[in-house]
């Protein structure tokens, strides 16, 4: 595959309206010329419509942010679950062949069973607990059999000021309750939208920028350093809440059992990103300074 050598080359982003798909209207402007599509305009439960849109634009990178995230609700809607995260994706990985185009695609951590006591590796076996994280998996290794240029980000925890995650459902609850229960036995890596965006960015970056650019092409862990539990994460929030909004008073741990949902997560959601820095010179901070900087920005 030849360099792009464009000054300014069309990216396609689906999913723009998401929490990092936001963000990354920000960090790939100055990249090239930035197409953004999401719901309805292009529904990914339709993979067939995807054709259209891509022979249209005619990206030479395509980024895909846009995803069947609601876990639990996957249980029950496994088709659509399986048609958004295994089958567009499939089907974009065949479109980006075609054109000679890179694919950015973002995974999960819930490709992995949770049964490790080190941070897990990119080649370690994925066992997914649930159909949110099969149909992930399933979309991973389709891109991987295409032939196409990629780059598979797999993540962990992410939030964001926008849209639905954690941290919203964490404030809000904050200020309506004085008591809150959270989880204190699954431990993982709290990431800002906003970095996983800006750690895109600089990898699409530079791999358009080299003679070979294809040897980048690989599944890649990116999440913020450091660990935490569920139940740490939850308190960080209330703590560094403005007093003035807070009414929770206090945060109590408890065990996974003690709060059933139809899908089983991994307890263990640690990822090493040894191979990010060894390709890309890439790091993220540690989660406490990502979480402190996305309540004082927004």
């Amino acid at each position: 595959m030849k360099p792009i050598t464009d000054s300014r080359p069309r990216i396609l982003l689906l999913g723009n309206r998401g929490q990092v798909g936001w963000e990354l209207q920000r960090t790939l402007a100055p990249l090239g010329e930035v197409h953004g599509w999401d719901y309805p305009d292009i529904d990914l439960a339709k993979p067939e419509d995807l054709d259209p849109l891509v022979t249209k634009i005619h990206p030479q990178v395509i980024v895909n942010a846009a995803a069947y995230t609601a876990v639990d609700k996957a249980e029950s809607e496994p088709d659509r679950a399986r048609r958004i995260n295994a089958e567009a994706p499939a089907r974009l990985a065949e479109l980006a062949r075609r054109l000679g185009a890179w694919l950015v695609h973002y995974s999960t951590d819930y490709v992995y069973d949770g049964t490790k006591s080190t941070p897990y590796l990119e080649d370690d076996p994925p066992a997914p607990l649930n159909v949110y994280g099969r149909t992930k998996l399933e979309g991973d290794r389709a891109i991987q059999a295409s032939g196409c240029a990629h780059l598979i980000f797999r993540l962990c925890w992410v939030y964001g000021t926008r849209g639905q995650n954690f941290l919203l459902t964490i404030l809000r609850l904050a200020r309506e309750r004085e008591t809150l229960r959270v989880v204190a036995d699954q431990i993982g890596s709290p990431t800002w939208s906003r970095w996983i965006a800006e750690a895109t960015a600089l990898s699409v970056q530079q791999v358009l920028s080299q003679p070979d650019p294809q040897r980048f092409s690989g599944i890649y862990h990116l999440r913020a350093d450091g660990q935490t539990s569920w139940h740490e994460f939850a308190s960080r929030i209330v703590e560094w809440m403005p007093p003035a909004e807070r009414k929770c008073r206090e945060v109590i741990p408890i065990r996974t059992e003690e709060y059933p949902t139809p899908a089983r997560r991994p307890a263990w959601s640690v990822m090493s990103c040894e191979k990010l820095w060894r390709t890309f010179r890439l790091a993220l901070p540690d989660w406490e300074t990502g979480l402190r900087q996305a309540l004082d920005r927004g």
